[in-house]
């Protein structure tokens, strides 16, 4: 292959190249600059920059290595959400690692090489490939969590994360080779060919495979009962970087089960009722828990487990209308609970807190204006009218009853109410609680609140202005069926 055919070959990885490029260059070059900020300010280029060159490819689809790369609308889609929140979580790092006094410059390509994990698996249609993006995104992640090097609680959520991981590995490596044993493939596009021969041929090995790959992407979305990793995880990682756990990789997770049981094993009719069991289990058990907890950084990790099941409906109902869904749900998301993550990184950052519930009090005195966007956040996540929350949940239900999905909707919907007491609990909190002692004052930085600008904005204009961001979901197709 000569120097011109490898450049079109690779062009249509420049995002992921230029990101890992910049990583590289921080690494190089990071004991040599004292001023963490500019490095900060480097992967913030890194990231814009990638998010550039991702917009670019909307509606140009294309395919490279031997169509195990295939980059579509849907890869773009999800492309946008990683990308975004890492330069969400990037803002909001800088001031909290400082504060914390473990500014150290790793953190920033830890970020940016998980955040190419991820594109890669949006981007691919062969299991192999998959699995490769989730290992570069999983790695980053595991020294993530532990980034409180001294501290004991840290220390156990990167070990916890590491060995829960290992093992959903193992379960996910055993399926893929139980569909190669089936198919003679990794290649999704091929499996999709030939399903109806190779289940009348291979079935047992195909649907075993199927259940082992689900279980393997059951611990990274956090799905019932793979999820007892994500509470003592969310709460020793520090808080941003579990900001950036409960949106980054958890898309990243369904953009890989969407693409492998929507496009590649979609005629597995059978799994839908598998998806239906565990949203319900998934929405159920998060809402449930959450209710109990006393840590706002405990209680929003099952609040994610009650959003992965919510999704979980959309692998349920099946389809191009359930896709969609699935994917505008996944960006309001990342909107609204970065906003509410980046209000905890706030009060995290002072000196001596816990992130207890508690810590809330007084704030509506102190901080009216960020105890207003705490409201808003919360709202979000409930599904309050009219921001983006209630819209990513109606369009997710209206396609499960859509397809019949009649009690599934009940059960959401019954699970959406249960949701609203934990989340205005934190509203009443802040606005009506009484504390023994005054609010400590926050310290606000440019970084922060231009984070607390677009969260907000991205969870009012996608509440306001719902049918852009569906639009854009719609187009979220699979260009190579």
């Amino acid at each position: 292959m000569d120097i011109k055919s490898a450049a079109i070959f690779f062009d249509i990885l420049y995002p992921e190249i230029f990101l890992l490029a910049v990583g590289m260059f921080i690494l190089v070059v990071g004991n040599i600059f004292k001023n963490r900020t500019f490095l900060a300010y480097l992967a913030l280029v890194g990231l814009i920059g990638a998010l550039v060159l991702t917009l670019q490819q909307w509606n140009a689809p294309q395919s490279g290595f031997y169509g195990m790369v295939q980059i579509d609308n849907f890869s773009i889609f999800f492309n946008v959400i990683f990308l975004s929140a890492g330069i969400i979580a990037t803002l909001m790092a800088r001031d909290y690692l400082r504060a914390h006094n473990i500014e150290r410059f790793e953190f920033y390509p830890l970020i940016l090489f998980a955040t190419v994990g991820m594109m890669i698996m949006a981007s691919s249609a062969d299991l192999i490939v998959i699995f490769l993006g989730l290992e570069i995104m999983s790695i980053p992640l595991y020294v993530m969590a532990g980034f409180f090097r001294n501290d004991p609680n840290s220390n156990e959520s990167s070990v916890k994360y590491f060995i829960m991981g290992a093992f959903a590995t193992a379960f996910l490596l055993y399926g893929i080779a139980l569909i190669y044993g089936a198919a003679g493939t990794t290649d999704l596009r091929r499996i999709m060919t030939d399903l109806g021969y190779l289940v009348s041929h291979s079935g047992f090995f195909l649907y075993s495979g199927a259940l082992l790959v689900l279980i393997g992407f059951g611990f990274k979305v956090a799905a019932v009962p793979f999820h007892m990793w994500v509470p003592d995880v969310y709460q020793g990682a520090p808080t941003p970087v579990t900001a950036y756990f409960s949106v980054a990789p958890k898309a990243a997770g369904f953009a890989a089960i969407l693409r492998i049981f929507i496009y590649g094993l979609g005629g597995l009719n059978e799994l839908s009722v598998i998806f239906w069991i565990l949203a319900i289990l998934t929405m159920s058990v998060g809402n449930l828990m959450a209710i109990f907890q006393t840590n706002i950084k405990r209680m929003l990790a099952y609040s994610s487990i009650a959003h992965a099941g919510y999704i979980m409906v959309a692998l349920s109902v099946g389809g191009d209308g359930a896709v969609s869904a699935a994917a505008f749900y996944l960006l309001a998301y990342t909107f609204f609970n970065l906003g509410g993550f980046a209000i905890v990184t706030l009060i995290n950052s002072r000196t001596g807190s816990t992130a207890a519930i508690d810590e809330m009090k007084g704030m509506s005195v102190r901080h009216p204006f960020l105890a207003a966007l705490l409201a808003l956040f919360m709202f979000a996540l409930a599904g309050f009218p009219p921001t983006a929350g209630f819209f990513g949940k109606f369009y997710l239900f209206s396609e499960a009853v859509k397809a019949g999905y009649i009690w599934l909707t009940v059960i959401a919907v019954m699970n959406s109410f249960v949701s609203v007491y934990y989340y205005l609990r934190i509203v009443v909190v802040a606005y009506f609680g009484k504390a023994d002692e005054e609010f400590a004052p926050v310290s606000f930085k440019p970084a922060i609140w231009l984070v607390l600008v677009i969260t907000a904005a991205g969870t009012l204009i996608l509440g306001l202005l719902p049918q852009f961001g569906l639009q854009l979901a719609q187009m979220c197709m699979f260009s190579f069926k």
